[in-house]
């Protein structure tokens, strides 16, 4: 599956960053440096024969010949195959911020850079466009921008890009403006952040989770936006709607990059499309492919373009017939950490689905071992904790001793059947399940047609509810409009993600609590699930005050309290019914066009396919290379 969902243990991201990134640099450096290929042999036969020929004075000297000079041969460009769904234009845009954009997943980070990129196994960070940054306490975080870099367009990249970037981000939203209170220049290459709530998790935010985006492009955006802010309005001003609507229907007419790709724009097709080198790009001469070839689509459409061996990479969820027909090939399946995987989610809105009995019950009647295996094969385990963030996550915020207190919902229909009976409801002749209002238990399932693995798990739910007593038929709808089918509220019962691919599990509770709900669901409620809960043990709560609250503070020791309430509530509520959590199987072809994939136990491959994918890394240091 090609978007961002996201379990070995991993080590957690550090509670104080240091403010030199030297060994992050020092990496780079060694790795800046390219081995050119040289293309000679040129060779003067004619000169050379005449040079040796005999000479006698009887005989007539001999006619030489015009030899033509040999052509080099033209070197063909180094390219890497990779594959992502994408919109074609008009529909498809280059405004990075709204729906159908052409941002293009993993491979923007080859574009529009972050300031940095995370490497999980060591907690070390791999600087972009950042070189340098440190938390000064107690609400301040300095970063150092990187000097010389230019964007596509011959623009100087400096400050004030990242003050556009976040103008443009408190406009949408993002959740880094819970946390800060403004955004300051201190000089061309050197900008604050501010926290109103100190936390540590802006430092992921700051330098991973959003990419940096050209004033060229949004600075106009931005300046209506700060002309908002000073004048008082929020959100819910209609000044700020207003704007935010006309800037949905932005579109620019190009892309601009800091980074050393950038689409041709001419190359789209329906099929395919390709990344050209910026050769103006501060590590142009770090990444050794002259182009990035993506295939378009979702699993089915990629599926063939691996199997004839077009394709270099792809993180699409396949089947498990179709992953042993790569090895079969010789393609070999890398099996990264996901942090994440498909969740049940439901309608609030729709009565009994709104009753956290129904949910727990559906949780005990679905054999989620059998929905993984059918899906994934190895490649999905059944989340052991329900926290609603990754079960290799938990030993590192949850305590050993709170651990029992978490219900783990293993495969009991005879519990499922208890709770609903407890409840007033009772089956009718055909088995069907009918609730104390006298409604059957009837319900449509949608999950996204084109990834393989998530529909698998969809077919196989609905099935097993069926078989359960509350008749589900599921319902495929394209990938790009599912999401928007779901925020809009247009749905009864559907698959989505939970969890999230960062190292803290704020991340993954804004996934669980906000995304698809009314906090964030850019196109309507969303699920509609109320953040105001009573919960047993925990008493009232308020849970988008407790998300924002379990990042607060610089030290994560005293965080891990909140997090521990905030993942009962989540195990208690259920909001989402967490199936499995998926680890990659993604064919990497070692070979015909590209080489230097490392071995299984390299370090690069705790890193999530998704969040701080190991490839776009790998491509930017130059460990992957041309054969």
């Amino acid at each position: 599956m090609s978007e961002t969902e996201h379990l070995d243990s991993e080590k957690t991201a550090r509670a104080e960053m240091p403010s030199k990134q030297n060994q992050g640099r020092d990496t780079m450096e060694k790795l800046s440096r390219r081995d050119f290929l040289r293309v000679s042999g040129i060779t003067a036969a004619g000169a050379v024969l005449a040079a040796c020929a005999p000479t006698t004075p009887a005989a007539p000297a001999p006619v030489e010949k015009e030899v033509p000079e040999a052509k080099p041969e033209e070197k063909k460009p180094a390219e890497f195959h990779g594959a992502w769904p994408y919109q074609v234009p008009p529909v498809g845009h280059f405004n990075r911020w709204v729906t159908n954009n052409l941002t293009l997943g993993i491979y923007d980070e080859l574009m529009e850079q972050p300031l940095a990129m995370y490497l999980w196994a060591t907690g070390d960070w791999f600087p972009l466009l950042a070189v340098d940054w440190e938390i000064v306490p107690p609400d301040t975080m300095v970063v150092k921008l990187r000097q010389g870099v230019k964007w596509s367009d011959g623009t100087d990249f400096n400050s004030e890009d990242v003050l556009v970037t976040y103008s443009i981000a408190r406009l949408m939203n993002n959740v880094v403006w819970r946390y800060l209170d403004h955004v300051e220049a201190v000089d061309d290459y050197t900008v604050k952040f501010v926290m109103a709530r100190p936390s540590s998790v802006v430092q992921r935010y700051v330098l991973r989770e959003i990419n940096i985006v050209a004033r060229s492009v949004y600075g106009e955006w931005a300046q209506k936006v700060d002309e908002l802010v000073a004048a008082g309005k929020t959100r819910e001003d209609e000044e700020w709607q207003a704007l935010l609507q006309e800037f949905n229907n932005f579109r620019p007419a190009e892309q601009v990059v800091s980074g050393p790709y950038k689409i041709d724009v001419d190359s789209i097709t329906e099929a395919q499309l390709t990344l050209v080198k910026v050769p103006t790009a501060w590590d142009a001469d770090q990444v050794k492919f002259d182009k990035i070839v993506l295939y378009n689509g979702e699993t089915p459409d990629v599926t063939p373009v691996v199997m004839a061996k077009e394709v270099d990479y792809a993180t699409h969820g396949f089947p498990p017939a179709t992953e042993k027909a790569f090895i079969e090939q010789g393609i070999r399946i890398i099996r990264a950490p996901i942090y994440s995987g498909p969740a049940i989610y439901f309608n609030h809105d729709i009565y009994p689905l709104n009753r956290v009995e129904v949910r727990k019950a559906i949780a005990y009647a679905v054999n989620k071992d059998d929905n993984a295996v059918v899906s994934l094969g190895q490649s999905a385990k059944r989340p052991i904790y329900m926290t609603g963030f990754s079960d290799n996550l938990v030993p590192l915020w949850i305590p050993e001793d709170k651990l029992g207190e978490f219900e783990e919902y293993k495969y009991d229909p005879a519990k499922a059947e208890e709770i609903l009976t407890g409840i007033g409801f009772k089956r009718d002749s055909d088995g069907v399940w009918i609730d104390d209002q006298g409604n059957r238990m009837e319900y449509e399932l949608t999950a996204p047609s084109e990834y393989a693995d998530w529909s698998a798990a969809a077919e196989n739910l609905a099935e097993q509810l069926t078989a359960f007593g509350i008749k589900t038929t599921f319902r495929g709808v394209t990938f790009t409009q599912h999401p928007i089918e779901v925020n809009q509220g247009k749905f009864q019962l559907a698959i989505r993600a939970w969890g999230a691919g960062n190292p803290h599990p704020h991340f993954a509770f804004v996934q669980d609590f906000f995304t698809h709900n009314y906090v964030q669901a850019a196109e309507g409620n969303g699920m509609n699930f109320p953040l105001k809960q009573t919960v047993e043990g925990l008493g009232e709560v308020d849970l988008e005050e407790m998300v924002v609250a379990s990042a607060e503070g610089l030290d994560e020791e005293a965080q891990k309290e909140m997090i521990t309430k905030l993942a009962l509530a989540f195990n208690k509520l259920l909001p989402i019914v967490p199936l499995w959590e998926r680890y990659g199987n993604n064919p990497a072809l070692d070979g015909v066009r590209v080489t230097g994939w490392p071995p299984e136990d390299d370090p690069i491959y705790k890193n999530s396919p998704y969040s701080d994918s190991f490839v776009t890394i790998m491509i930017l240091d130059g460990r992957l290379r041309p054969v």
